[in-house]
């Protein structure tokens, strides 16, 4: 099987326009380890591409990060296909609000060395040595303690939109960047390497 896409966008587009059909556009990301990145990459692009997927997935030694859209009435199957991949069995998915088929016209999976441009570069950092994960009802209680502080890590533009009241939203463009240029000592949390395990997630 080919593994890459031989079509132009344009024949893409032209394709997309024909079919008529109602795509939903979702994104997701998950930090798993990953042996032969290849194997892996691979079969996501054969299991993908034959429900019409498109998108732009990265995927590396440290998990998956992806984009992308497929039509409303494979959903189910898409669904399915990633409950057979143990770390992403039951993963949450985040449903773009608006939906077109111009989203993506490609299925692009991508082998990189991070999922994420954090601008970490400690070679002993586990990205899937994680913290714990509690609920909302939990978490709205952790807020409402005095001594609580939230830092909300979406960039400045997605903090116009929402953001946790209360929280300290740093002005940054990107990740990367506020992994930079934050005051983190201000916050209690010790110094850069001291608090990239936590702010990594």
């Amino acid at each position: 099987m080919d593994f890459y896409n031989r079509l132009s966008n344009t024949e893409s587009l032209e394709l997309l326009k024909k079919s008529r059909e109602d795509r939903v556009t979702l994104s997701f990301y998950k930090y798993f380890k990953i042996e032969n990145l290849i194997i892996f990459r691979n079969y996501l692009f054969s299991s993908w591409s034959k429900i019409g997927v498109l998108g732009r997935i990265y995927v590396a030694n440290e998990g998956i990060n992806a984009q992308l859209s497929l039509p409303k009435r494979q959903l189910d199957h898409f669904v399915y296909e990633l409950d057979q991949i143990y770390p992403l069995k039951g993963i949450r998915l985040n449903f773009a609000l608006k939906n077109s088929i111009k989203s993506f016209l490609k299925l692009k999976i991508k082998v990189r060395s991070k999922i994420v441009a954090d601008g970490i570069q400690d070679k002993n950092f586990d990205s899937t040595n994680v913290g714990i994960h509690v609920n909302a009802q939990d978490f709205n209680k952790i807020l409402s303690e005095k001594e609580s502080i939230c830092v909300d890590m979406r960039n400045h533009y997605e903090s116009e939109i929402g953001h946790f009241i209360g929280a300290v939203t740093p002005n940054v463009d990107s990740f990367k960047e506020l992994m930079e240029t934050t005051e983190w000592d201000k916050y209690g949390t010790g110094n850069y390497d001291k608090c990239s395990d936590c702010m990594a997630h």
